[in-house]
């Protein structure tokens, strides 16, 4: 392990950073992502973040059983975004019209649906770095959760602007516009 620190230490300084450089990194248990060219670890989720990334997970992939319309993948799994944007969201969907961008490795292009799950350690990025991304890459529909607070934001795609379609406190329904036809009540998310 420690001849692979001097890896992680280079690409940890270097900026515009690439997808090639990045799978150079090792697998030591750490989460990577490159925001702009930019190398990002993150430390591993919390119990809160954990429930709620399994319940949301669960309840989609159910939805998707009965109704055919496409796939859903949990974290860790890449997403190249571009060379210089490569993430692992907590919960991707693509539809059925957009699948040929699932590889066997990872996904490639913009999923119709991403959800990041808030960690006091990813906040910022999640709010600020991932959003802007997402927005410019054309991700149509992005949920920020909040396992703390227990709420949800969701954003849609308008004129290449993410729009707030609604947020919603533990007590309130979440609909998706991209995923049509699939609702939850909030509350269920955040039941350990």
């Amino acid at each position: 392990m420690a001849i692979l620190e001097p890896v992680v230490d280079y690409l940890s300084k270097k900026h515009d950073l690439t997808y090639w450089e990045y799978t150079l990194l090792p697998d030591d248990g750490k989460r990577y992502e490159i925001l702009e060219g930019e190398l990002q670890m993150t430390p591993s989720p919390k119990t809160k973040h954990q429930v709620v990334i399994g319940n949301l997970f669960v309840a989609i992939s159910l939805f998707l059983k009965k109704n055919k319309i496409g796939k859903v993948f949990v974290a860790p799994f890449d997403v190249i975004l571009s060379q210089n944007n490569v993430v692992e969201p907590d919960i991707i969907f693509i539809s059925n019209e957009n699948s040929d961008i699932i590889t066997e490795d990872n996904i490639q292009g913009s999923p119709d649906m991403l959800v990041e799950i808030l960690s006091p350690s990813t906040e910022k990025n999640d709010r600020v770095k991932k959003k802007t991304i997402y927005e410019k890459y054309g991700v149509k529909e992005y949920w920020i959760v909040d396992p703390e607070n227990e709420y949800v934001e969701i954003y849609t795609l308008k004129e290449n602007n993410y729009q707030l379609l609604h947020s919603v406190m533990k007590d309130g329904v979440i609909n998706s516009k991209v995923i049509k036809g699939f609702s939850i009540q909030a509350q269920l998310l955040f039941i350990d």
